[in-house]
């Protein structure tokens, strides 16, 4: 390995699904000291057990956070920066899906869940890390093909989506002068279990299975693999795109072309 992240601190919200975990491993193995921070405590003991089983002891950690908590992520945030100083790769990646269903029957306490987890949740994690930023770091938003487009039946998923690119080029601009560069990606589908939750309530309402339907809709006729967004979370964490701040990174199979 070309160790592009030696003993850079990166912080990973939503750690314990598989992009999280996925990009853990990679940056670990890379040379990084990686914050796995998630909500659901058995699923993050697992993911820390899984990792570490291969990573020095001395550069992982974990903490039980709910990123639209301030004083959750405050937690995290101190509890990174007392172990190795200042944080270098914020990667802003906890999630939630909601429900399938058109906007007049959407329930309003989930459109509100939808939204606090991914617009609330990157903007506090974002306002409580960057005064422990070091100045070049970078911030990674992970948004999501329908960031750029609109499905019927998904209104908080993809209301939130788009937002959390305002998000992005806003803080872009807003830490440009540190050269803090702030980037999203955005899968399309995955093969892991958020997609298949996902692709569950389609089914019912496209009246065939949707598992199907993307692969046949994606020009590479797949789902994506959770270490190939990993891939994609190492290129904006890294060096090697020290010159991308304010960009969507589509990593969608050409979905989106």
């Amino acid at each position: 390995m070309s160790q592009q992240m030696q003993d850079k601190v990166c912080v990973i919200t939503g750690g314990a699904g598989s992009i999280g975990l996925a990009a853990a491993k990679l940056l670990l193995a890379e040379g990084a000291k990686i914050m796995l921070v998630d909500r659901n405590e058995p699923a993050l003991e697992q993911a820390a057990v899984d990792i570490g089983a291969r990573a020095e002891t001395d550069r992982l950690a974990w903490c039980v956070a709910d990123v639209t908590q301030s004083a959750s992520i405050a937690n995290f945030v101190s509890s990174t920066t007392n172990l190795w100083g200042k944080i270098d790769v914020l990667f802003s990646n906890a999630g939630n899906f909601g429900v399938v269903a058109p906007v007049i029957d959407y329930p309003e306490d989930v459109f509100d869940s939808v939204l606090s987890v991914h617009v609330k949740g990157p903007f506090l994690v974002a306002k409580h890390t960057l005064p422990y930023m070091n100045d070049g770091g970078s911030i990674i938003i992970t948004s999501s093909i329908v960031g750029v487009k609109g499905d019927p039946g998904v209104c908080a998923y993809i209301t939130a989506k788009h937002a959390q690119v305002g998000l992005m080029r806003v803080l872009a601009k807003e830490v440009a002068a540190r050269n803090i560069r702030v980037n999203t990606i955005h899968p399309g589908p995955v093969d892991n279990e958020f997609q298949s939750h996902v692709e569950s309530n389609l089914s019912r309402v496209l009246g065939q299975d949707a598992t199907e339907f993307f692969n046949q809709i994606i020009p590479l006729r797949r789902h994506a693999r959770a270490e190939e967004i990993a891939r994609s979370v190492l290129y904006l964490a890294s060096e090697a795109s020290s010159f991308t701040t304010g960009s969507l990174l589509m990593v969608d199979g050409g979905l989106s072309a």
